[in-house]
């Protein structure tokens, strides 16, 4: 059996053939660290960490190497230190240091709750940013960049093909961009690989004096580093095939004289909640953290997974509801036993383009032996213990409330008793009574 999978570049799916078998490197971009990240923002994480399990499990844990890049360079992350910086009295240096270090070891509880595991590198923008200034030389050196009012800029006309990735001409991206005007620009798709500091902006020294890296050379050159001119797989959310990775393409391409970035190039589908997309005006803008604290992190994993990776994805309580009732299920049936093996049927489905519907519908049909396998290659760990529920209240609030309605029954106010029941199942605490006397909770789904 063979893994194929759909290369967006060709628009086709395609034999997966890796430069080097005892080698096989993939790079997904990680998260911008200036806030928690949003259930949008864990799809790509648990997809990719999929495709990661899966090449362990073809070539071998030791021949897979992992990179999922920390952006800590930003002018978001930047906007929110210097409210920190303001509100604190401290300098700004020190407020974007706590900010993306906070927030980055917030992230990775988060999807480390998914069932994720650690990629073989989480490189910050910041320990490469020699390595960035290095490659914008070579850039201006050969003709392919150009310096201007401080900024450097890539010259989207020195690259005949630019577009490949996005599939689209320059004129079809010039009018359906938000292109940022600029006097010093000679085109108007030209992008940003340096641009200036002011002394209350983060900053370093470059041949073009003090400032900071664009976004899209901080991926090139934190790839170049850890996986080579050329590597297997690159991989991303949908959104991020323009402008992100058609430049990352032009600007790697152009430095290591016309050597592909990568080979395959993966994005998964967008992600709706309830129908809608995910908005703060609408309301339904909901982060990982927050979703962590009413569900199990296996419950979301599977949720997401029920959905082709490519394909959008809607959101509910109601499929949350559905893939806990399924988990329970599955952990009652495989946790007891003491061996696993992988299912063919489920394999075959996830070597064709990672198609996990199929590989879940198979999971339905499988002997406890195969569900555990199974189970085990898709990230999850069959132990009844990982669907607890959080609360939605303290423990000691629930905890009190059941020996205030005990004491009530016992002084036959039962109206009271009845009260304090109703109250706790409007905050999402079922109580059962059981037949020795005692009172016993749960989380109402």
């Amino acid at each position: 059996m063979t893994l194929r999978l759909h290369n967006t570049l060709s628009r086709s799916k395609e034999d997966f053939i890796p430069l080097d078998p005892s080698n096989v490197r993939m790079y997904v971009c990680g998260p911008t660290v200036y806030d928690f990240a949003h259930i949008g923002n864990a799809r790509p994480v648990i997809v990719f960490d999929l495709v990661f399990r899966l090449l362990r499990h073809l070539y071998g844990e030791a021949h897979v190497t992992y990179v999922r890049n920390i952006t800590d360079i930003d002018d978001k992350i930047n906007a929110r230190a210097q409210e920190l910086a303001t509100a604190r009295g401290i300098s700004v240096e020190a407020a974007r240091a706590e900010v993306t270090a906070q927030t980055a070891k917030q992230y990775n509880e988060d999807v480390a709750a998914l069932g994720c595991l650690e990629p073989t590198f989480t490189p910050r923008a910041t320990e490469y940013v020699a390595k960035m200034t290095a490659m914008i030389e070579t850039l201006v050196a050969a003709g392919h960049a150009y310096e201007a009012e401080g900024h450097v800029l890539f010259d989207v006309s020195s690259k005949p093909d630019y577009g490949e990735l996005a599939h689209r001409s320059l004129d079809e991206m010039i009018a359906g961009a938000r292109v940022d005007v600029a006097p010093y620009k000679r085109g108007a798709m030209d992008f940003v690989l340096w641009k200036p500091s002011d002394d209350e902006t983060p900053g370093w020294e470059s041949p073009w004096g003090r400032g900071r890296p664009g976004w899209h050379i901080e991926c090139s050159a934190m790839g170049e580093a850890l996986l080579g001119d050329t590597f297997d797989i690159h991989g991303g959310g949908i959104d991020l095939i323009f402008p992100h990775h058609e430049n990352e393409i032009a600007q790697s391409e152009c430095a290591h004289a016309g050597h592909p970035l990568a080979r395959y190039w993966m994005h998964n589908g967008f992600l709706n909640v309830e129908g809608e997309k995910m908005s703060k005006s609408l309301g339904n803008f909901v982060t990982i953290r927050e979703l962590l604290a009413d569900w199990p992190g296996d419950v979301l994993r599977l949720n997401m997974l029920r959905s082709h990776y490519r394909q959008p994805i809607d959101w509910t309580v109601q499929g949350m509801k559905e893939s806990w009732n399924v988990l329970e299920r599955w952990y009652g049936m495989a946790e007891p036993v003491a061996s696993r093996r992988i299912g063919g049927a489920l394999l075959e489905a996830l070597l064709d383009d990672l198609n996990t519907p199929q590989a879940i519908a198979e999971l339905h049909q499988s002997d406890p032996e195969e569900l555990a396998g199974g189970l085990a290659l898709l990230g999850f760990s069959p132990d009844p213990g990982r669907l607890a529920a959080h609360p939605p209240i303290p423990v000691e609030e629930i905890t009190d409330a059941i020996a205030a309605r005990l004491a009530a029954r016992k002084a036959k106010n039962f109206r009271e008793s009845d009260r304090i029941r109703d109250e706790l199942l409007a905050k999402g605490i079922q109580l059962k009574d059981n037949p020795d006397g005692t009172t016993s909770w749960e989380v109402k789904r």
